[in-house]
């Protein structure tokens, strides 16, 4: 569950700051954030953070918000399986609003550019390199085939082949195609191809995989079309990786992501509704 942990907390602070909006359920009238086509059968982990919240609802009720759970599970979800640690700050409080159509426009893109990425992370106070670090999340979990298939089977820019990005190796992309027939959107790939236990393993190799041109995302490879990208990809992809250290740093800083100015903030008892 160590990816879908993580994704729950980075969907969460990129929508209205780390207030646990991607939690909340759709009320008549209005579609929430998880049900959005950018969440909507593909974010996990809602019943762990049930778990733990009604835990913690019995120990001490009505203190720990949704929004430091989430914050707190990503992290010890990464340290479980070989990552490490960093410092999470709490008092967070939990938002009552969420709209599908906020999370559409603010959630980075698997079909974003290099400066659409930028701008992206920008908007919650990260700057270029902690975009390009906080990318090596994808060196656990899977991603839907119909995410990229354009990659393979779509592609009509300059030097295109049979409709497949020369920017992808070609041996990888006759992989992807047995994994991701035309007809097939729903299949699921692992992010990161490397290494025994693929998609499994927190380590560079989601780096090893983009500077190879193994990248799965259209938004994985644009990290190599602007010069400070492509840099910094080769640096976390070294034999000295910093990405472990770096990671916790820029993970530190997304989760410090501020709700609304004038929101209207709560510890909410159930994190599927507001109080």
């Amino acid at each position: 569950m160590a990816a879908a942990l993580l994704r729950l907390h980075f969907h969460d602070c990129f929508v209205r700051g780390c207030d646990a909006s991607v939690l909340l359920d759709s009320t008549p009238g209005n579609q929430a954030e998880k049900d959005s086509l950018a969440n909507a059968n593909s974010l996990r982990g809602f019943a762990q953070i049930d778990q733990v919240k009604a835990k913690l609802e019995e120990v001490c009720p009505g203190v720990v918000s949704c929004a430091d759970i989430l914050a707190l599970t990503a992290r010890d979800a990464i340290v479980k399986i070989g990552g490490q640690s960093w410092v999470v700050y709490l008092g967070r409080k939990d938002g009552v609003v969420s709209v599908a159509s906020e999370s559409m426009a603010s959630l980075p893109s698997p079909f974003a550019t290099y400066t659409q990425l930028v701008q992206g992370f920008a908007a919650v106070g990260l700057n270029e390199k902690d975009m390009v670090v906080l990318s090596g999340g994808h060196t656990i979990g899977t991603t839907k085939c119909g995410a990229f298939s354009q990659r393979l089977y779509g592609f009509s820019g300059p030097g295109a082949i049979n409709g497949t990005d020369p920017t992808l190796d070609p041996e990888y992309a006759k992989v992807l195609k047995q994994q991701c027939p035309q007809n097939a959107p729903l299949n699921t790939v692992f992010l990161d191809p490397s290494g025994s236990f693929p998609g499994q393993t927190y380590d560079k190799g989601y780096f090893d995989a983009v500077k190879a041109n193994k990248g799965v995302l259209a938004s994985d490879a644009a990290l190599l079309t602007s010069s400070f990208g492509a840099s910094l990809v080769a640096v976390e992809a070294s034999a000295i990786s910093p990405f472990m250290t770096d990671f916790g740093v820029s993970m530190q800083k997304m989760g410090m992501a501020a709700a609304p100015k004038g929101a209207v903030l709560q510890v909410r008892k159930n994190c599927h509704f507001v109080n």
